[in-house]
């Protein structure tokens, strides 16, 4: 029984150090795109797709169908993009583990992580009352159902947002530092 324990610490470590890896190359991605100037225009473009999800979702079962398929993938192909660019030009901040983090990102992403944690909170209560308001019309539960999914995915880009408008650029000189010659 004591080697189990072993075992999984071991699988953990090793699944550790291959993030850790993958963090080490994708801090090559972009560096010259890694400021406030370059992050928030993406921040803009995932809060309106946020939206457009949402817009989409208030749409399903009610107007036709190509209506809703064209909010909804627009939506998500457009702040696919932009969140998936913002995890790279903010460090992965946001959902990388405490160990592949210096003291000020896991500030940061302490920071953003309980701002996150609101806004969801409060994005699901909206769900709630949408869901209770829709609740007695036809098809209210797959529209409440879509809701829910659209504010879901809204509260989870969260700290991709908060960090990509508010984190400071970083020294360019640390970053050339930071990443060797490897």
């Amino acid at each position: 029984m004591t080697e189990q324990p072993g075992r999984l610490a071991a699988y953990w470590e090793r699944q550790l150090d291959r993030l850790e890896e993958g963090e080490r190359k994708r801090a090559r991605h972009l560096p010259g795109r890694r400021t406030r100037k370059h992050r928030r225009p993406l921040v803009v473009v995932l809060v309106v797709a946020d939206l457009t999800m949402i817009a989409g979702a208030t749409r399903f079962k009610v107007a036709p169908e190509w209506v809703f398929a064209a909010f909804w993938l627009s939506g998500l192909v457009a702040g696919g993009f932009a969140f998936l660019t913002l995890r790279v030009l903010t460090g992965r901040m946001s959902n990388s583990f405490s160990r592949l983090l210096d003291e000020r990102e896991r500030e940061w992403r302490h920071r953003v992580t309980y701002i996150g944690y609101q806004a969801l909170s409060y994005l699901m209560v909206i769900a709630l009352l949408y869901g209770l308001f829709i609740g007695g019309t036809e098809n209210g539960g797959l529209r409440g159902a879509m809701m829910l999914s659209a504010l879901l995915v809204t509260g989870t880009t969260i700290p991709a947002v908060v960090l990509g408008w508010s984190l400071p650029d970083d020294d360019p000189e640390d970053f050339e530092e930071g990443m060797g010659n490897a």
